[in-house]
């Protein structure tokens, strides 16, 4: 059975979930959080996703993004979701998934949620430390 379409409007946010498989760890240490935010600001970009706030657990990542094309949180979360996993292999000379399945995704209701406090604003760029 085919995989349900994703309902994609531009300009509408997205509060995006990506787990570990199993619910295990995704993030080992400091420099782990950092090249994800590094590649999530560099995929962002590219693909043209506004990052309005994130989290970022030891076993899972909530994103608050809004994309500008049809496509483009789709791209952004297979190409981040691809480049940490094969950062990840290879720091840690594993194989295999990172992630549960697909991401999980929700259209935000701006007006009746509000963002707490914590992280937010974009990304930092890679190479800057």
């Amino acid at each position: 059975m085919p995989r349900r379409a994703r309902i994609t409007v531009p300009g509408i946010p997205w509060h995006i979930i990506q787990r570990g498989n199993n619910r295990s760890a995704c993030f080992y240490t400091e420099s782990d959080y950092q090249y994800y935010l590094c590649t999530l600001g560099e995929q962002a970009e590219k693909y043209g996703c506004a990052i309005h706030a994130y989290v970022m657990m030891t076993n899972h990542v909530h994103l608050l993004c809004t994309p500008q094309h049809k496509n483009s949180a789709a791209l952004l979360m297979k190409n981040l979701g691809q480049r940490y996993v094969q950062y990840i292999n290879r720091t840690y000379r594993r194989s295999g998934t990172l992630w549960e399945g697909r991401f999980q995704q929700e259209i935000e209701k701006v007006l009746r949620r509000r963002v707490a406090p914590g992280k937010s604003g974009r990304p930092a760029k890679c190479g800057t430390g």
